[in-house]
């Protein structure tokens, strides 16, 4: 495989999405509930998710499928998730009245979201068997 600009492959693809309103830790679990799935699974875990954020995170995968199809000609049913992480933005800060005349702040921070798609092989995710240790 020969790699591109930004150090991706020719059998992959990406997307983004900037200024996410919302933290990126909260944004990290809806990530790594999607991490390795081939993109139908990943697409129904995101559709019937609970999380808020599961509606913008599918956005940006259903972005990275149609740059796949339409950019790079790669077949759909053989596309995975090999990459997605997220990153703080801005954070807007705005004050709160307090007691007294003082003021509270409140931090309103905003995150970024990368997706990286692959075609081939998703890998198994391997379960790692905890050691009993006999006392």
């Amino acid at each position: 495989m020969t790699t591109t600009r930004y150090g991706i492959k020719e059998n992959q693809v990406r997307a983004f999405n900037k200024m996410i309103r919302i933290s990126h830790q909260k944004l990290n679990l809806v990530c790594d509930m999607v991490r390795g799935l081939p993109v139908e699974r990943a697409v129904d875990v995101l559709k019937f998710s609970k999380k808020r954020v599961s509606g913008e995170v599918l956005k940006t995968l259903l972005s990275a499928v149609a740059n796949a199809e339409h950019n790079k000609h790669l077949p759909v049913e053989t596309l995975f998730v090999k990459e997605i992480w997220c990153g703080k933005a801005l954070t807007m800060k705005r004050i709160m009245a307090g007691p007294r005349g003082s003021a509270r702040p409140i931090l309103k921070p905003f995150s970024n979201l990368t997706i990286v798609l692959e075609s081939g092989v998703a890998p198994s995710k391997k379960k790692t068997a905890k050691k009993e240790t006999t006392k």
